[in-house]
């Protein structure tokens, strides 16, 4: 409502030429849809969970593609696609989401886009929470009482935290049930959203000690926590999206000379894979009056890297 207020007062003026009300009900309805943090700031789409799951679905819709032609990109690739949707999108969470997925390799090795999405969901969602545990990880493995884990209030713990956490804690790891006590005590506090912890005791149930990474990685590979987030949906049918290829066929037949190309072809059914021409949006955020570049500045060539 707050954001609804400020956009009407910095636009009013182009508000006035078609009514209050209509703005309003074209502003809410986008919220309902989901569509209302396209193009946004980066501060507003992290700012709620509604807001979050609605970015994470977006981009799941807009570059589900990627999967379907099989196509493997790198960190800086992906880094490029989530700016087309938030021009300050941080590289500091595509390069956290790309580690859960790479592990130990080279930050330039291909990565498959489910892969990096379901990696992607958990960072991006659960990253306050992802924090306090950073924390928590590196005082289980200095040997520090669990009863006196000290969790930091800001992003800026797991900053520090995460470098260390390739050395031989990595190898190593902790104690799988005293690390998901610690975990039920932070959930049990943390005004953060955190994931359900019967489902995060379920997805430590087979291990008797992990280390950080491969935390995060049964996370992101958990059906149960995928569910309960209910922004993506299952692997199985992450490339099927019948209502996005019904709304693609209706704005493809309203491109003139367009419609006869694309069924003479039916190659060029299928969405460009690297560089699609960006198209203005139907909805624009009102209180925007500069375009942000999202032109990547990385490189886009492959690797010889195959998929582990």
């Amino acid at each position: 409502m707050e954001d609804a207020v400020c956009q009407l007062l910095e636009n009013r003026e182009d508000i006035s030429q078609y009514g209050i009300a209509r703005f309003f009900t074209e502003y809410f309805n986008s919220v309902c849809q989901g569509t209302h943090i396209l193009f946004r700031e980066f501060s507003f789409v992290q700012a709620t969970p509604h807001n979050r799951v609605s970015f994470l679905r977006a981009f799941w819709r807009c570059f589900r593609t990627v999967g379907k032609n099989g196509d493997l990109l790198t960190m800086k690739e992906y880094h490029c696609l989530l700016q087309l949707l938030c021009p300050d999108f941080p590289l500091e969470l595509t390069q956290k989401a790309a580690r859960i997925v790479l592990m130990d390799d080279a930050m330039d090795c291909l990565m498959s886009f489910s892969d990096f999405l379901f990696a992607f969901q958990i960072q991006f969602y659960y990253s306050e929470f992802l924090d306090s545990v950073a924390a928590i990880y590196e005082n289980l493995l200095s040997g520090k009482n669990p009863n006196t884990v000290i969790v930091p209030t800001s992003s800026s713990g797991q900053h520090r935290q995460r470098p260390a956490l390739g050395e031989a804690g990595m190898l190593e790891g902790v104690e799988a049930s005293l690390f998901y006590q610690c975990l039920e005590n932070l959930c049990d506090r943390h005004k953060y959203s955190c994931p359900p912890p019967a489902l995060v005791k379920e997805a430590l149930s087979n291990v008797q000690r992990l280390t950080f990474y491969g935390f995060l990685m049964a996370l992101s590979k958990h059906h149960g926590i995928n569910q309960a987030l209910g922004a993506l949906p299952d692997k199985g049918d992450l490339m099927h999206d019948p209502a996005m290829d019904e709304e693609l066929e209706r704005l493809l037949a309203q491109v003139p000379g367009l419609v006869n190309s694309v069924t003479a072809s039916p190659e060029a059914s299928c969405l460009p894979s690297r560089t699609p021409p960006r198209v203005g949006s139907p909805w624009r955020p009102l209180h925007h009056s500069r375009k942000v570049d999202g032109e990547s500045d990385g490189s886009t060539e492959e690797t010889d890297e195959s998929e582990t």
